[in-house]
């Protein structure tokens, strides 16, 4: 039993490393995903912050960005798993899924390779994401447990939606199409 899983841990990091390789190689697919929550919070901070944070107590700029920026870290997850679905839809119309069915690998090895491959750029894209809120002047008063907390909440969230994402993925009929035209 034990040989088994160290089999498809094995294959798992294989396919893990073929994911990563590929964000290598084509790194706007990887942070193309994160840039969209970058301009929104440089658009959303900079175009509306001063009228709208008037609107939160009085705090001005500084108020509205504290209250931004959860919502554009979770929208970041969401977007990093865009990407995945793509992804892999994209592996299933290729014809790289017939080549993996010849080879003695295990089966789940490929979808777990997406979700943890897609899971480490998400997390890396939210960094980024929080970098530039710090940059604008995003301040929290959290404790480094607490950031902690919320980095392992971001990650369980992003690894929740990667798997319904990497689903998503594998119904759909072609990268185009949506998932319920699939005959």
């Amino acid at each position: 039993m034990s040989s088994t899983l160290a089999l498809s841990v094995h294959d798992s990091m294989t396919m893990l490393r073929r994911n990563l390789k590929h964000a290598a190689r084509y790194p706007a697919v990887s942070l193309g995903p994160a840039m969209t929550p970058i301009l929104m919070l440089l658009l959303f901070v900079y175009a509306f912050g001063g009228s709208i944070g008037a609107g939160i107590g009085g705090g001005g700029r500084d108020a509205y960005l504290a209250y931004l920026t959860p919502g554009i870290v979770v929208m970041g997850v969401a977007a990093g798993a865009m990407s995945t679905s793509i992804a892999v839809c994209s592996d299933m119309t290729g014809g790289i899924i017939n080549r993996f069915r010849t080879m003695n690998i295990t089966r789940s090895s490929f979808m777990t390779g997406h979700v943890i491959g897609s899971v480490i750029q998400t997390m890396t894209g939210l960094l980024l994401v929080i970098a530039v809120a710090l940059a604008v002047g995003f301040r929290s008063d959290a404790s480094a447990l607490e950031w902690l907390a919320a980095a392992g909440l971001l990650t369980a969230i992003a690894f929740a939606v990667t798997w319904l994402s990497v689903a998503l993925g594998l119904i759909s009929k072609t990268v185009e199409s949506p998932a319920t035209s699939r005959c």
